[in-house]
C-alpha cells in the first residue's frame, strides 16, 4: 500500500513511519524537515512541505491509498495546527480521491472525556493543554464530516517504553480500569495496523494501558 503519512518527523509519527516500511508498505514521509527523519529505504519518500500549503498538500497526497495524519505542535500549547492541518489534508484527499484516512488525537476528545481521571480533566485537558485539547476536538469534527473513510486513534498519554501490545482498545467511555499512559512505540503499531485492518472504519478508538 502506498501510504503518506503526515508529522511523519515527529515522536509517534517517526516510529509509525519505521513500522509502515517494516510491514512492506511504500511511504511518503511528509514533513517541514523530514531530512531530520533517521531513516533511509528504497522505499520511502520524503516530501518537504507545510501542512498548511494546501497546493503542496494535495500534490503530494496524489496517488497515495491511504494518509495517516499524526500531527504535533512540539512544546506550543497554543497551536492549532492539528484543526488546519487536518482540514487542509482533507481538502487535498477529497480532490484527489484520496479515500482511507487515519487521524491520531487524544483520549478525551469527545465522549471519551469520561474515561480521563480528575488529574487529566481539571489540571491537564482543563487548564495547561485546554487549547489544545480543543484543537484536537475540532480536528475529530472535521475528520467525521469529511466523508472520507476515516478512523480517528485517541491514545493516552505517551511514554517512551518498547511496543509491548498489552494495551486495551475500543472501550467504551465508561470504562475506567487504565494506566492513562501508552507507549508511542504502542501507539505507532495501533496506526500502522488501521492500514489493513477495517474494525474501525467510520469509528473513533480509544487505546490505552
Amino acid at each position: 500500500m502506498k501510504v503518506i503519512v503526515f508529522g511523519a518527523t515527529g515522536t509517534v509519527g517517526r516510529l509509525a513511519t519505521a513500522q509502515m516500511l517494516e510491514a512492506g508498505h511504500d511511504v511518503t514521509a511528509f514533513a517541514r524537515h523530514p531530512e531530520n527523519l533517521p531513516l533511509r529505504s528504497a522505499h520511502l519518500t520524503l516530501a518537504q512541505g507545510d501542512a498548511l500549503d494546501a497546493a503542496r498538500v494535495e500534490e503530494a497526497v496524489r496517488g497515495h491509498d491511504a494518509v495517516v495524519i499524526a500531527l504535533g505542535a512540539g512544546a506550543s500549547r497554543r497551536s492549532t495546527i492539528r484543526s488546519r492541518g487536518t482540514l487542509t489534508i482533507i481538502r487535498a484527499m477529497q480532490a484527489t480521491g484520496v479515500r482511507r484516512l487515519i487521524c491520531q488525537s487524544t483520549l478525551g476528545a469527545h465522549e471519551s472525556w469520561s474515561n480521563l481521571n480528575f488529574f487529566w480533566k481539571r489540571i491537564m485537558f482543563g487548564l495547561l493543554l485546554r487549547p489544545v485539547f480543543l484543537d484536537h476536538e475540532l480536528q475529530e469534527q472535521l475528520v467525521r464530516a469529511s466523508g472520507l473513510n476515516w478512523t480517528i486513534v485517541r491514545p493516552s498519554a505517551f511514554t517512551d517504553g518498547p511496543a509491548l501490545s498489552r494495551y486495551k482498545e475500543g472501550f467504551g467511555p465508561a470504562f475506567r480500569k487504565l494506566s492513562l499512559k501508552i507507549s508511542r512505540a504502542d501507539v505507532a503499531g495501533f496506526l500502522t495496523r488501521q492500514l489493513g485492518d477495517a474494525t474501525y472504519l467510520q469509528r473513533a478508538v480509544a487505546i490505552s494501558d
